[in-house]
């Protein structure tokens, strides 16, 4: 961790001005306020004072007082703001104030994720490595989903605007310090992926709201509004974020077993059935938003039936195939959550669960590798396979009675959390859609 007085440094040699601090709310909304570069050395020691009652999902208006930590970890120069008099910015950890010191705010999300790791760590791993897809549209304006492109999956055309926007892109996240392992055109027309090299939980899940907002950045500069919304368009593909997973102690993968037919350790396997059991009462945080379902239907490549396997990407989990010499690679890969919610539950909930899996033992069925789709509901009755709940109002009844994810979350967040989704679904669910209308209106 670079010390005050490095940071310091970089801030004179740097020639920077303000220093944005970076925080999400419960949603995983950034929400962000600057301060000047000689107030600094004071908030690297105490921390900024702000008022929470006003942040979604934390404190009430008589208990507002909160304090903005920055890690000094995650200082970086923002490469889309002038480079003379430049801007930083930091991420914060939530405190709350203490007469004697500061305490963890038990409804920042960003601690949340911390307390997975911490209780990792306790059961004798060093690593929790993901490595996510985050798919994403690129539209002419955010009033309406007017596409930019008519491409296809992995589509190439000469002089193509959105290849150079994630050309520009990566060279932004670059300079953020976000390692980047490809880019390319996704399914659906004007659909487009980004996918960052695999890292530490902590350092991908900052990662992870950064990316999104240099997507946006980058896509405003030159006109053009990004877009995260699971489904923002009719009959095509959804945004998913596909999260690959393992867990490590040092440098060994725990997933791997050489004498295994699947490659995979007892622990890995547990892992993973950790996470089928336990998808249906967390996909609330998965798919956290009343659009996010408009994604989980059958037919877009968005898996909704819980089931693991190997080549099929019908399954919700898949384990990439083992490849000699290629061990540390064994990992498994999550298809259902996508890019809108928050990335500090996400990671969290994923962990949580496999490592329920883990010290309760849970036991991996055998693989699906036959197309789920396909299946008849009796079909999939005979094989035991289950599906996610279809809506975000069932997604959240099932969050409710769950004891593992209030364990995960912490009072605070989990009542917060399912308070502001109850909401948000009773919003929705007395809408009056254009689909109504069309179909209802000229015949009742």
């Amino acid at each position: 961790m670079p010390t005050k007085e490095e940071i310091l440094k970089l801030v004179k040699d740097n020639d920077v001005e303000f220093i944005r601090f970076w925080f999400t709310d419960l949603n995983g909304i950034l929400k962000s306020f600057s301060i000047g570069k000689d107030e600094l050395d004071n908030a690297l020691t105490d921390g900024m004072g702000f008022d929470g009652s006003s942040i979604t999902g934390f404190q009430d208006i008589e208990e507002s007082d909160m304090i903005a930590m920055p890690d000094p970890n995650t200082f970086a120069i923002l490469p889309w703001r002038p480079q003379e008099k430049a801007v930083a910015r930091m991420i914060c950890d939530i405190l709350q104030p203490g007469k004697e010191k500061h305490t963890p705010y038990e409804g920042d999300p960003r601690y949340v994720l911390k307390r997975a790791l911490a209780k990792m760590e306790k059961m004798g791993f060093d690593h929790f490595y993901v490595g996510p897809e985050l798919e994403y549209f690129y539209f002419k304006s955010s009033e309406k989903p007017e596409i930019v492109d008519e491409g296809g999956y992995f589509d190439l055309t000469p002089l193509d605007m959105a290849s150079n926007l994630r050309r520009d892109t990566i060279f932004a996240m670059r300079k953020l310090g976000i390692r980047v392992e490809y880019s390319h055109h996704e399914v659906a027309p004007s659909q487009h992926e980004i996918d960052m090299r695999y890292d530490d939980a902590l350092k991908m899940a900052d990662d992870m709201v950064t990316y999104r907002l240099t997507v946006k950045e980058i896509a405003s500069a030159n006109g053009l509004y990004a877009t995260f919304m699971p489904k923002p368009l009719f009959g095509q593909n959804g945004s998913g974020m596909h999260v690959h997973q393992s867990l490590f102690k040092g440098k060994s993968n725990a997933f791997y077993d050489a004498n295994d037919k699947y490659h995979l350790s007892k622990i890995g396997k547990s892992y993973i059935a950790g996470i089928l059991k336990h998808a249906p009462e967390m996909i609330s945080i998965l798919a956290s938003w009343v659009n996010s379902y408009k994604r989980l239907v059958p037919g877009y490549e968005a898996p909704v039936y819980i089931a693991w396997s190997r080549r099929n990407r019908s399954a919700l989990v898949r384990v990439p195939m083992y490849q000699p010499g290629k061990e540390a690679a064994t990992r498994m890969e999550l298809r259902c959550p996508d890019p809108s919610g928050n990335p500090y539950l996400q990671l969290a909930v994923m962990l949580s669960a496999g490592l329920k899996g883990i010290e309760e033992g849970y036991t991996l069925e055998e693989p699906m590798e036959l197309n789920l789709y396909h299946l008849t509901d009796k079909e999939r009755e005979e094989r035991g396979i289950k599906s996610l709940p279809p809506s975000l109002g069932e997604a959240i009844e099932l969050a409710q009675k769950s004891k593992f994810l209030k364990e995960v979350l912490g009072d605070h967040c989990f009542e917060r959390f399912i308070e502001i989704k109850k909401k948000e679904w009773d919003d929705f669910r007395i809408q009056v859609t254009e689909y109504e209308i069309k179909k209802y209106l000229p015949i009742l």
